[in-house]
């Protein structure tokens, strides 16, 4: 683990961003801006739901032959002149980067819009070291200058306001006009595009992530709305594709198909401004180029999930539809989560990766709706993906003594048909009993989770089991 993560803090991070009032107005622009434009996008292909059956299986596929689709990668990289580096961890993806930058005397590094980066935390790491990281996608520019993680992973500053993100411009970029006018979007997006050009032609080494690396060519693929990747990776002389393992395809065919998933479940786009297809550096008839290309390919504790329960979460192919679509994230952001990676897709990834004893919060921040499962453009059942690290937490003893006490005693009646149904039938009758004045309550007993912030209604009727009984002429073993 290399970024400092909150998620222990995960109940208390939660609690300050529901106070949020400001959040809470930007969150909006979460459950507005994509829910209904993924839909429609997705409703006028009639092929989409087949081309997410199509893009499960490739993805599958390529992780039962990782192995060797990794060696046939890095022989067509190496066949078109970069080099390939393999990173265990983020300590060594970080040297990595690092010895690279000082081959060439790097002074400054243009990036372009990575979470792999972030996963490892390379900025701060060039800073330590003397050489100057610039983000370079709005967002990222825009959390860069405030020192803070993305809180969405393609809209790193969703959680942000015009207003905020004038304040952040006005006490950074202090060589400019102190009087001119930044009242409109339009003009912080030129502001931010005139200080970014000069950061883009001075650049040393241009930092790149992949949404894809394919086998077939040695290529990387990167897709953005605003054409900084491009500008990062052709003007320095250097450039640095930073990737996951996980990241591999097999053909271009394959790339292509999920393309067209990727675009419409992440922003609601038929396909993404700029699909940029990277093989190599510059060839001597090339018009531009960068005449260095490395790939850094990171494991991370990526290749563990491989042959577990948990080798599904490795389609991700980083959309952000099941966090556009999850109430928990619409109601706590994606700082709350206290890692890289926020919502559904985090919840199971993040434990994953920096372990359960610190990140056990997360599988259980669900209200397992379903609706993450239902939007993934890959298929990833992220329910069933957190119920299997809330198995984990509570074999390992990390849950709660209360939580696991009460389940034992719910495991010992449920072993009891006979004695359960009596028991729910007397608790029902007795808090029914109890609660026949108000028809809610305000407290009870062991119930305080639920009671210090909403009424607990009265039961009324009765119990399932015996309605099912009485409709169904028996119950179902």
């Amino acid at each position: 683990m290399s970024v400092h993560a909150t998620s222990p803090r995960f109940k208390e991070n939660a609690v300050e961003a529901l106070n949020d009032a400001q959040l809470q107005r930007a969150l909006g622009n979460v459950r507005q801006g994509f829910i209904e434009k993924r839909q429609r996008t997705a409703d006028k292909l009639p092929e989409f739901e087949a081309l997410r059956d199509s893009a499960r299986d490739i993805k599958n596929h390529a992780l039962e032959h990782l192995d060797l689709y990794l060696e046939a990668y890095e022989e067509k990289v190496k066949a078109s002149g970069g080099h390939v580096h393999f990173a265990r961890d983020a300590e060594e993806a970080r040297a990595i980067i690092l010895s690279i930058c000082r081959e060439v005397d790097a002074k400054t590094v243009t990036k372009g819009k990575s979470m792999i980066s972030e996963e490892i935390g390379i900025n701060h790491h060039l800073e330590a070291h003397g050489i100057r990281p610039v983000e370079t996608d709005l967002g990222e520019y825009i959390i860069q200058l405030r020192g803070e993680l993305p809180s969405h992973i393609i809209a790193p500053a969703v959680h942000l306001n015009a207003t905020q993100v004038e304040e952040d411009f006005r006490r950074v970029h202090t060589h400019l006009d102190a009087d001119r006018d930044l009242s409109e979007p339009v003009k912080l997006l030129t502001e931010a595009r005139t200080v970014l050009r000069e950061r883009f032609l001075a650049a040393d080494v241009g930092i790149t992530g992949a949404n894809f690396l394919v086998a077939e060519t040695g290529t990387s693929i990167i897709v953005t709305n605003e054409g900084n990747g491009d500008l990062t990776q052709i003007l320095p002389k250097t450039h640095i594709v930073l990737a996951s393992l996980e990241k591999l395809v097999p053909t271009l065919e394959d790339a292509s198909q999920i393309l067209r998933v990727l675009a419409r479940s992440a922003t609601g786009q038929e396909m993404s401004v700029y699909t940029t297809f990277s093989t190599g550096p510059r060839r001597p008839t090339d018009a531009d180029g960068p005449d260095n290309y490395h790939v850094v390919i990171l494991d991370n504790g990526r290749s563990s999930m491989l042959g577990t329960s948990f080798q599904e979460m490795l389609r991700c192919i980083r959309c952000g539809a099941c966090m556009n679509h999850c109430p928990v994230y619409h109601a706590v952001g994606g700082h709350a989560y206290g890692w890289v990676y926020p919502g559904p897709m985090g919840a199971v990834l993040t434990p994953s990766l920096i372990g359960v004893d610190k990140a056990g919060h997360l599988p259980n921040a669900s209200t397992f709706c379903g609706r993450c499962e239902s939007v993934c453009p890959v298929r990833i059942p992220l329910p069933k993906l957190m119920r299997h690290w809330r198995e984990r937490e509570f074999e390992r003893h990390l849950t709660p003594a209360t939580v696991r006490s009460g389940l034992a005693v719910w495991g010992f009646f449920a072993r009891r048909p006979a004695l359960y149904r009596l028991a729910t039938r007397l608790g029902m009758g007795a808090l029914g009993l109890a609660g026949r004045t108000r028809g809610r309550f305000k407290w009870l007993p062991l119930a305080r989770g639920w009671t210090k912030n909403r009424d607990f209604p009265a039961p009324q009727g009765e119990t399932f089991q015996a309605r099912w009984a009485r409709e169904r002429g028996g119950l179902s073993r």
